[in-house]
């Protein structure tokens, strides 16, 4: 559900809101990817060997070439070559780094491919292809491909040998892939979409009312409908919808889903009904609560009514009103709500 305020412009007076569109896309890695986020975990860097001899990070869980299951991992070193590089002046969230900083493809020291990753550096002259760099480690690893923090800049010796640090291994040190340790089961990764929503004049003509206690949808002139929330053309015909009206606050329900299954974020306790509300005077369904009744005697025909928020909780918001209600009428007669299910 959307949440709305006013935003004036000087053709007129429309309503937006930022919207977040998120959830964790969470996945069971398997023995290869599995295996790689362990040797993260462990400060190590492992990558799949291929059938034509690439040596690639993070590892394929599957052979380009034969499409057989990656079975050869290798350790490669936590140093490497940039390749190629881009420079993000405004970092976004979730990105690795909340300042300024260089997206950069690196060659770690015994890979054949490159792998991308945040490259700490305070400007674009500071970054060049062929620069050498090496990971920089989280604080706390988890097994999560955000245990590389990012990669920063390393400056070569007198002797024109690069500095390693002190666990540093070979280039493709054999590792095994059932070797110690266990692989990391599950990842977890948050994801989200951020965006404005700019609602319709007719739209915020809804929410205004709303804001005042009411109901309100758009009638359209051809064919009678009525739209709520409204819509600024019917559907049925096409013609600009523009004469408001206030719908009564009881009505019927249509369909419904009894929600059974938590999920994240979720501020009611299961099980719950959401359902479809054809308020009186309506031609089309509104989708609300229907709570203080049990789950399992809800039912379609079934007289309800709108329960409203305490008045100083109300905002331009479909939360004004918390959920709907029975009324105690009769059920309405199928025939008389058969055309909107």
């Amino acid at each position: 559900m959307f949440h709305f305020w006013a935003m004036t412009t000087s053709q007129s007076r429309t309503l937006s809101s930022p919207v977040r569109v998120s959830f964790d896309y969470t996945r069971s890695t398997g023995p290869v990817l599995g295996r790689y986020l362990e040797g993260l975990r462990e400060g190590i860097v492992l990558a799949g060997r291929t059938s034509d001899g690439r040596v690639i990070t993070p590892p394929l869980e599957f052979d380009p070439g034969t499409h057989a299951a990656t079975t050869d991992l290798v350790r490669v070193a936590e140093s490497g070559t940039v390749t190629s590089w881009t420079w993000c002046p405004e970092p976004v969230e979730g990105q690795p780094l909340d300042r300024p900083f260089a997206w950069a493809l690196v060659t770690l020291d015994g890979a054949t491919a490159p792998m991308l990753h945040a490259l700490d550096v305070a400007s674009p002259s500071e970054v060049h292809t062929g620069q050498r760099v090496r990971i920089r480690w989280a604080a706390e690893r988890q097994g999560l491909v955000t245990d590389v923090a990012c990669f920063e800049p390393v400056d070569a010796l007198a002797d024109g040998t690069w500095p390693q640090p002190a666990d540093a291994v070979p280039a493709r040190d054999a590792v095994a892939a059932d070797g110690p340790g266990e692989p990391t089961p599950v990842a977890i990764t948050p994801v989200a979409l951020d965006y404005t929503y700019a609602a319709s004049p007719e739209e915020s003509s809804f929410f205004r009312g709303l804001a005042e206690g009411r109901i309100v949808g758009q009638r359209c002139p051809a064919c009678n409908k009525v739209y709520v929330p409204p819509r600024g053309a019917c559907p049925v015909d096409g013609v600009p919808t523009h004469d408001e009206v206030e719908l009564a606050q009881t009505g019927i329900v249509t369909t419904f889903c009894v929600v059974n299954v938590p999920f994240l974020g979720q501020q009611i306790k299961p099980p719950y009904v959401s359902a479809y509300i054809l308020l009186d005077g309506a031609d089309i369904a509104l989708q609300h609560l229907i709570l203080d009744i049990p789950a399992d005697e809800i039912r379609m025909g079934m007289r309800v009514e709108a329960v409203w928020k305490p008045r100083e909780e109300w905002g331009t918001t479909i939360e004004n009103i918390s959920h709907f209600r029975p009324t105690g009428e009769p059920d309405a007669d199928y025939d008389t709500y058969k055309h909107h299910l």
